[in-house]
């Protein structure tokens, strides 16, 4: 397996890639740049047509579809218009063979930190978002 950990806050300038992708670190900063603006048009954009949002803070488990994702992201107020600190950073990012790959990050929305894993796959030859499991740190 390769890993590549960073820590770092908006941007990496410098990132090990260790065989990953450079297109996966691109989605990944189009994530954090849409979680920021509350873009749903950004997250459409990555997320896969079958993705799945999920958290076990919530009880029942939380799982929504991307419909149901992008519409929680077209009401909420952006951290950008807020002019909120922009906090996030990829812990690390492993590949699982030449379409599958999994990232760990952290951002903060609001007064919450998140714990974000992250899983993508090529499809049609692009990367994307299946899954996002989150954690409120």
């Amino acid at each position: 397996m390769n890993k590549t950990v960073t820590q770092h806050s908006h941007h990496p300038t410098e990132i090990s890639t260790n065989n990953v992708p450079t297109a996966i670190t691109a989605v990944i900063e189009e994530y954090f740049d849409a979680l920021y603006e509350a873009s749903e048009s950004k997250m459409g954009a990555i997320f896969h047509t079958s993705g799945v949002y999920a958290t076990a803070d919530e009880s029942p488990v939380l799982i929504r579809d991307k419909p149901s994702y992008l519409n929680v992201l077209r009401q909420r107020t952006s951290p950008a218009s807020r002019e909120e600190t922009r906090k996030d950073s990829i812990d690390s990012i492993e590949m699982a063979g030449e379409n599958t790959a999994r990232a760990i990050v952290r951002c903060s929305i609001g007064n919450s930190d998140f714990i974000d894993f992250l899983t993508l796959v090529r499809d049609e030859g692009r990367w994307q978002i299946i899954a996002k499991i989150f954690h409120i740190a």
